[in-house]
């Protein structure tokens, strides 16, 4: 199965463009600073090019991880990676496997369907992750659903973009 490398990077804008909404003072932007314990000039002192760069580089290692998540198809190619014949397409097992993405090639390969799982993904890694960090942190409640709502946004058009055109 081949990786749409193109999607892969397209949707790793995601984080950053939706950041750049989220996080203006006009949408959560003033009340993820007062969460935060940050000022504006706390902000201007800080490297943006290098916060951007690491950012983007981090969103290339999530979207690649989302797409594993929600194109089903590579669930089936994982599991027979380096079983014998798998790459060899005259093999018994390289024409079934070939058969299935024939027949699979298109099942829940939709925006909703990838949109669906991106929202799961949010809940149930972002969440967690965001609730343990923030708890040893002494972050509010408030600091908590600012980032998930950031988060469940995000994963969920991510996983949308992947699905639909990976």
């Amino acid at each position: 199965m081949e990786t749409n490398w193109l999607v892969v990077l397209g949707s790793a804008l995601i984080p950053m463009l939706v950041g750049m909404i989220w996080y203006n003072p006009k949408v959560f932007g003033n009340a993820w600073m007062q969460a935060a314990g940050l000022k504006e000039e706390d902000l201007k002192k800080s490297n943006m090019f290098l916060i951007m760069g690491v950012t983007l580089l981090l969103s290339v290692f999530l979207s690649v991880a989302l797409l594993y998540t929600v194109v089903h198809q590579y669930y089936i190619f994982s599991s027979v990676l380096g079983m014998p014949g798998f790459d060899d397409p005259t093999s018994p097992q390289g024409k079934a496997l070939a058969d299935f993405f024939a027949l699979a090639k298109g099942n829940f390969r939709t925006f909703k369907h990838g949109a669906l799982h991106g929202t799961i993904a949010a809940i149930t890694f972002a969440l967690p992750v965001l609730g343990i960090n923030s708890l040893f942190e002494r972050r509010s409640a408030k600091y908590i659903f600012i980032h998930l709502g950031y988060w469940v946004v995000t994963l969920a058009l991510m996983g949308g973009v992947l699905c639909q055109f990976s």
